[in-house]
């Protein structure tokens, strides 16, 4: 009764396709054994249905153990057709409903999907289950540890590193260039340094400069006499006798010297009030005189010119980008360290403030039910789609490895069954007979 089709073989990684992994080899070791197994049970009944068949005439009682037989074959052989039908055609034969999965492999993954989008992916139990884990919480907890929050900043930093690579230097530079472009050249830069000295002047906040500047210029009189020289003598007439022209460059020197300390000790000096009016006057004219509205910006055009602007922007990001490899790639860099800190003072909150929690939980449980309710069908389209790019003759393989050790149970237990319900409708049936002399 046994054919080769009830064979123990099971598809194995052809040369055009990538070998099973370890564990797929396992499972395929494991589901031949299976297949050995329900074969052996079979050949076993048929033995004994043979055997039980050609001496039933002598032994009256084998009648028994062939009906057992019988039923055994006839339930592992339909066991085995079912089983087979699921995977491959049974004996290579091209019946109606057989090769399921391979015939019907888009259908059961769309099915799946289905499946996976309604039962897994709906909002209440995502939801439901955010919010019992408590992720804020076991978040905390692991964050708090200094040898997490050291690997996760070990992480970001090679992230950040990795971006920065990544990064292209050029599009960098153009990007700082053209921003720098747009808000820093093409406005006009005399009225808005006008609004800004015109507030400074009118808050008094240029005292503070006119002071630094009078406190230099009497320090460096003092420190440099020298420096005031005889600069008042030489205009003099040659005439005058060479001790007048010294007298007068000293007295000069002094009377400088006295002028500025009046001006320093003075809130009020006149020359104070003097530079109040002309910042103001300043402050006016570069907003609304437009000669000094087009002085000023020649004078940016002279300062700052394409080249030069090109320049300024690759020479900053490549100091930024510098500093930042730097700082990512040093373990005791002030920003490796900062972010350490950080980790560890988030995850300390977490753990401590409760209702920073609660607040943290929820959120994260309206996100995900936002993204559900948005995407749900595209993320469980994966599967779907996923299922459909693969071959059917790897998908039937995928399947049986992974399920196809426990079907062989159902050939070994049909075969079990059969053989009992052989045994008993035999039985039955004898019974029958001897009760009613049919």
């Amino acid at each position: 009764m046994a054919t080769p089709s009830l064979s123990t073989s099971v598809p194995t990684a052809p040369g055009g396709r990538a070998p099973l992994s370890a564990s797929d080899e396992a499972r395929r070791v494991a589901l031949v054994g299976m297949k050995r197994l329900a074969l052996g049970l079979l050949l076993a009944m048929a033995v004994v249905f043979a055997v039980s068949f050609a001496l039933q005439e002598r032994y009256p009682w084998l009648e028994y153990v062939r009906a057992a037989a019988e039923g055994g074959m006839v339930g592992a052989i339909a066991d085995w057709f079912a089983v087979t039908a699921l995977f491959r055609y049974p004996m290579g034969l091209r019946i109606p409903h057989t090769n399921i999965i391979a015939n019907r492999k888009d259908e059961i993954g769309e099915s799946l999907g289905e499946f996976v989008e309604s039962n897994f992916l709906s909002d209440a139990v995502v939801r439901g289950k955010l919010e019992s884990i408590g992720i804020s919480r076991r978040l905390g907890a692991w964050l708090v540890q200094p040898t997490n929050a050291e690997r996760l900043t070990d992480e970001l930093s090679h992230a950040g590193t990795g971006l920065l690579d990544l990064l292209s230097d050029d599009d960098i530079k153009d990007l700082l260039e053209g921003v720098a472009r747009e808000h820093l050249l093409e406005p006009q830069w005399a009225p808005s340094l006008g609004r800004l000295g015109e507030n400074l002047v009118l808050s008094g906040r240029h005292h503070a400069a006119v002071d630094l500047l009078v406190d230099k210029a009497q320090t460096w009189l003092q420190t440099h006499p020298e420096a005031f020289g005889t600069s008042v003598s030489t205009r003099l007439p040659r005439w005058v006798p060479g001790f007048v022209g010294e007298m007068v460059d000293d007295k000069a020197y002094r009377e400088v010297l006295g002028f500025v300390a009046t001006v320093q000790a003075d809130p009020g000096h006149p020359l104070r009030e003097a530079i109040d009016r002309y910042l103001a006057e300043l402050m006016g004219d570069l907003q609304h005189d437009d000669t000094m509205i087009d002085r000023v910006e020649v004078l940016k055009r002279e300062l700052v010119d394409n080249a030069k602007l090109r320049e300024f922007a690759g020479d900053a990001w490549e100091s930024v980008k510098q500093s930042l490899l730097g700082a990512l790639a040093d373990p005791a860099s002030a920003v490796r360290t900062g972010i350490t800190s950080t980790v560890l003072d988030v995850g300390g909150r977490l753990v401590r403030d409760a209702s920073l929690g609660t607040r943290i939980d929820r959120w994260l449980a309206d996100a995900a039910g936002y993204v559900l309710q948005k995407y749900r069908h595209e993320i469980a389209g994966v599967i779907t789609e996923t299922v459909e790019r693969w071959d059917p003759a790897e998908t039937t393989e995928k399947i049986e490895l992974q399920v196809g050790k426990d079907l062989q149970f159902i050939r070994i237990n049909g075969t079990v069954v059969g053989a009992l319900a052989g045994l008993m409708i035999y039985s039955l049936a004898q019974g029958a007979v001897l009760l009613f002399g049919l």
